[in-house]
């Protein structure tokens, strides 16, 4: 008899099937959310959850479901599974980095480019019928080549997103929890470490690419915001909460900075409401990742993580191999 397995949200069919050569599969097609009660009774006679982002996989989750093996998350981020309980419990955690690298640095500098340069105000001017005359003064933005870049979180995405600001002849400052070695910062367009708050006072442009954890609630909020120049851009493509999102919209109403960028928001898709009522910021829906073929590599990722957890061997991407211990 197969072991059996929870896919909590929809994916893609062959990634289903993939998984019905090893496992008796519970999936989800309709793409429904799961409450946590929902979720505790789905998975209490599964041995392995493939997990969404946006699953809460909680102590009392692995408590009512003793026989779970492993939970592996489709996202390079985890903030969403408690890992300290998980490893108490034995149980193997996952994720799928790497393989989105370079899509959601491309949509990084989307972002960017677009808060940058007021494409989303200007597009929705035009559909609303206002453009009757060329103006000197339409929608002024902000130059993007030759300016400085910030970007705080320097991991693999922020690396390349630096490695992409040597085509707009940028300088780059970053803040990360330690410094990248020489050979590091050169080949991420010579970046330069500095302090948090000398990048939000020098960048024109800020990126934020850290990962989620309690230590970061709010990294970015009034005080933060206050340090940026009035011309500069903020772009989160990390998560919601990085973000003091209330101290945010204060701020752009204020024009205390120029505009900002979000593809992550607090309480996610539940986002604050205020944000549609302001013209200097670009809102896309959690989609840095979202082409096909990045997608699809998350999804055999997260498999590939699943198939070995189950099956006696070591996971590609095991978060926490004293799980085992």
């Amino acid at each position: 008899m197969k072991p059996k397995i929870l896919i909590t949200r929809a994916v893609f069919p062959d990634v289903i099937q993939r998984l019905e050569n090893f496992f008796e599969v519970d999936s989800n097609p309709a793409d429904k959310i799961y409450s946590e009660a929902e979720l505790i009774e789905k998975c209490r006679d599964k041995v392995g959850v493939f997990a969404n982002p946006a699953d809460r996989i909680s102590a009392s989750l692995m408590q009512a479901c003793p026989q779970l093996k492993a939970v592996c998350n489709m996202a390079v981020g985890y903030n969403n599974i408690d890992v300290a309980a998980a490893t108490k419990a034995g149980i193997k955690v996952t994720n799928t980095p790497d393989v989105l690298n370079q899509t959601t640095a491309d949509f990084a500098w989307a972002l960017l480019m677009a808060t940058a340069r007021r494409v989303t105000e200007s597009e929705h001017f035009l559909r609303a019928g206002k453009w009757e005359k060329w103006t000197y003064d339409g929608f002024l933005g902000a130059d993007v080549y030759g300016s400085t870049l910030g970007i705080i979180g320097m991991g693999r995405i922020g690396q390349a997103i630096a490695r992409r600001s040597m085509g707009f002849d940028m300088k780059v400052v970053y803040h990360n929890r330690s410094q990248l070695t020489p050979a590091q910062e050169a080949h991420a367009n010579h970046a330069q470490y500095q302090s948090r708050e000398q990048v939000l006072k020098e960048a024109d442009h800020i990126v934020l690419v850290l990962p989620y954890s309690s230590a970061v609630h709010h990294y970015i909020g009034a005080a933060e915001i206050a340090r940026m120049k009035p011309s500069a851009t903020l772009i989160n493509i990390a998560r919601g909460g990085i973000v003091d999102d209330a101290a945010l919209i204060a701020a752009l109403k204020r024009g205390q900075i120029a505009a900002a960028g979000l593809d992550v928001f607090e309480n996610e898709p539940a986002f604050n409401p205020e944000f549609l009522t302001c013209t200097n910021v670009v809102l896309t829906p959690h989609i840095a990742s979202a082409s096909e073929p990045t997608r699809r590599a998350m999804a055999n990722c997260a498999a590939d993580n699943l198939i070995a957890a189950l099956s006696g061997q070591t996971p590609p991407n095991w978060l926490n191999p004293e799980s085992a211990q």
